[in-house]
């Protein structure tokens, strides 16, 4: 690597061309840049000194098709100054031609500029200016180089600043303009092809992070390594429509990146957005060694971007984009277990579409439920990540309703009565989701739907604390205190578009004006056209029937047991293989013991999992059976049976609920047997088999 202090105008003028690689941004310096570097020029033309102005680094690497009269750089560093720059020559020459100016002998003209600066006099076709962008901006960028006219849509960014120094050229001497240029001065950084790695010169000149996006770091990271015309490509083929699915949405992109290795590696924790490229550089620093990698990395990538963005960005017209938006409105932080879910209906095909759209709104439920609630959302992102990785494959929606069965106890999903409860009793205006849950109230599942889009939510008892008399009179003496505790129930709520003519007036009034709840064709209105007054026995009597109908549009959570053990026995399975069974503290008296009750529990229960305790051994299949808690002389069997489920007629089985705890148990159970010797064993073992038979059967028998 070369690196050396260089006027910028030796460096461009040359028989060479500078390429914009695909992986850059497009051109996007503001007219305040533009301005301030205007102001850098000036200044240092009219300094007597002739000092220069230090630009920044200008970072580059030949291409593979270069020649020996002819060279092509790869601008890995520097787009903007360089672009911008080219604008600025672009309009002196325009200037120039279009005014006639005359300046000294050594000053600018149209053809020193075009030759020097803009175009390789001796190349044709691409070749023949000295700059190519990408996309958009390379057309606008070659028009105005050939003063030709612009395509349509132009490039904005191009066209805007190009316009902008044509105009300021108006008040300043071109002869001014064209010395400051020629004192510009960059580091000039050459890389060396096959041994400099432009990926880590590029991230060590943006090592902060403020200027470039996960996005832009890991398309560069991807695409910088290759050649012009296999990251063309690529770009195309993957990169390009990645993009376009996050257009506008950039910082969706950085959380699905999170989720897509999350999601990819299973990880405990998801990673922090800023984090998500050294993440991702990290994961996959071998693969994009080898091509064949490399595109499946990219295939990957777009596939699972497709089904992120569907939910997370724009969503289908069809029933499941319905459902889509709706959940979003809760909460976007289930993307990574909807994108899960896509896999299973897209690829596995095991998801039909009418179960993703149940899925969906499923886990809209559970976030609306726990909105009403009060419950605790922090923490959401790990939790939906979790499920995310419990999802099975061969039966998703079972697999996604037990995992959701199986949240710990801060997440659980509320119950009905608990959600009916925060309904009626619970201030539900002032929830974030209270206008998309009156808008479901009236539209989800009608095939008649109600544009709420220029509606808003309405008070039918108003919100002014100093109501007007017939209100004062309606509700009684209590009426300050009626209003507190009802005004903003469930039942007082509703949508309209007369919001402001409603107001405060007295209830008759709301019903019948013109345009009032008497006319008025909402739904949710039936229970106030035909009311006779308005207190707290109709806002009650609304509120229930409103209630029950949002239990039939958030469900409630309807788990098969079934696959709910199944899936706990394979967390116990995963869990054994972290463990060491060998390592439970035992006697030499107890060890003896425990292999030969050992050696007959695999040969009984083969499919069984032995799970070492911290100081016991349990054993489950698609539930919890044994525990073998080792003593000093012998082993105490706690057994999963209830006390009255076994016959004991000699008294050698306790009941468990005789003692406050058992030493060392780690789980509850009926009854303990104490085996001090092969023979205890034996006789045990026939109410192990008791206990075994009662578990749940497999889902699939």
């Amino acid at each position: 690597m070369q690196a050396i202090n260089r006027a910028y105008s030796k460096i461009i003028n040359g028989a060479s061309q500078f390429v914009i690689p695909v992986f850059q941004r497009d051109y996007s310096w503001s007219e305040e840049n533009c301005q301030q570097l205007w102001k850098d020029i000036l200044s240092i033309a009219n300094d007597a000194g002739k000092r220069h102005h230090f630009m920044g680094s200008v970072v580059y690497i030949a291409t593979n098709d270069s020649s020996a009269g002819f060279t092509r750089w790869l601008l890995i560093d520097g787009q903007q100054r360089v672009t911008t720059l080219t604008l600025l020559m672009i309009a002196l020459r325009d200037y120039i031609k279009a005014t006639g100016w005359k300046g000294s002998e050594d000053g600018p003209t149209a053809k020193k500029i075009n030759a020097y600066f803009l175009k390789n006099t001796e190349e044709e076709g691409d070749r023949e200016t000295k700059l190519r962008l990408r996309r958009n901006d390379d057309a606008t960028l070659q028009a105005l180089i050939d003063g030709t006219n612009l395509p349509q849509p132009a490039s904005s960014g191009i066209q805007e600043n190009y316009e902008l120094f044509y105009e300021l050229l108006s008040d300043v001497d071109p002869d001014v303009v064209y010395a400051g240029f020629n004192r510009l001065v960059v580091v000039d950084v050459a890389l060396e092809r096959g041994i400099d790695n432009p990926q880590l010169v590029f991230e060590s000149l943006n090592s902060t992070g403020v200027d470039l996006s996960p996005s832009d770091l890991i398309r560069n990271f991807i695409l910088m390594g290759l050649d012009e015309k296999e990251q063309t490509r690529l770009y195309d083929q993957y990169w390009g429509k990645i993009e376009a699915l996050f257009k506008g949405s950039e910082r969706v992109f950085d959380n699905f990146v999170r989720d897509f290795l999350g999601l990819r590696n299973r990880s405990a924790k998801l990673e922090r957005t800023d984090r998500v490229y050294s993440a991702f550089r990290s994961h996959f620093s071998k693969m994009i060694d080898g091509p064949d990698q490399l595109e499946s990395l990219l295939s990957d990538l777009l596939k699972q971007a497709s089904y992120y963005a569907a939910f997370a960005v724009r969503s289908p017209d069809s029933e499941l984009g319905k459902a889509f938006t709706s959940l979003r409105r809760n909460a976007d932080v289930p993307a990574i277990t909807v994108m899960r879910l896509h896999q299973t209906h897209s690829e596995s095909k095991t998801l039909s579409e009418a179960e993703f759209v149940e899925a969906i709104y499923l886990i809209e439920s559970y976030l609306l439920r726990r909105t009403f609630t009060g419950a605790q959302s922090r923490g959401y992102g790990t939790e939906f990540a979790k499920l995310a990785y419990k999802i099975d494959e061969k039966k998703p929606l079972a697999s996604l309703k037990a995992a959701m069965a199986k949240f710990p106890s801060n997440y659980a999903f509320p119950s009905d009565a608990a959600f009916k409860a925060a309904m009626l009793e619970n201030d539900v205006y002032g929830k974030r989701i209270c206008f998309h849950f009156l808008d479901a109230l009236e539209n989800r599942d009608s095939k008649e739907q109600t544009d709420t889009s220029k509606y808003s939510i309405e008070h039918v008892l108003p919100q002014n604390d100093n109501l007007g008399p017939k209100w004062r009179s309606m509700l009684g003496d209590d009426w300050q205190d009626i209003q507190q505790e009802w005004l903003h129930r469930l039942g007082n709520l509703t949508l309209t578009g007369y919001n402001s003519r409603y107001s405060d007036k007295p209830f008759d009034k709301k019903q019948s004006i013109e345009g009032g709840f008497a006319d008025s064709s909402v739904r949710l209105n039936k229970d106030i056209r035909d009311a006779k007054s308005w207190g707290p026995d109709e806002i009650s009597k609304r509120g229930q029937r409103l209630a029950k109908r949002a239990l039939k549009l958030w469900p409630p959570l309807e788990a098969d047991p079934k696959v709910i053990h199944e899936m706990e026995a394979a967390d116990k399975r995963a869990l054994a293989k972290r463990r060491n069974v060998d390592a439970v503290p035992m006697t030499e008296d107890a060890i003896k013991l425990f292999a030969i009750l050992r050696k007959k529990l695999g040969e009984q229960f083969p499919s069984s999992i032995e799970l070492a305790e911290k100081k016991a051994v349990s054993y489950h299949d698609l539930g919890f059976f044994l525990e073998v808690i080792p003593r000093k002389y012998h082993l105490s069997l706690l057994i999963a049976l209830d006390y009255n489920e076994a016959a004991d007629d000699d008294g050698d089985i306790q009941d468990t609920a005789d003692y406050s705890f058992i030493t060392n148990s780690n789980y509850d159970a009926g009854i303990l047997i104490l085996v001090n010797d092969e023979e205890d064993i034996d006789w045990a073992m026939e109410y192990v088999a008791q206990a075994h038979a009662l578990l749940p059967k497999p889902a699939s028998s």
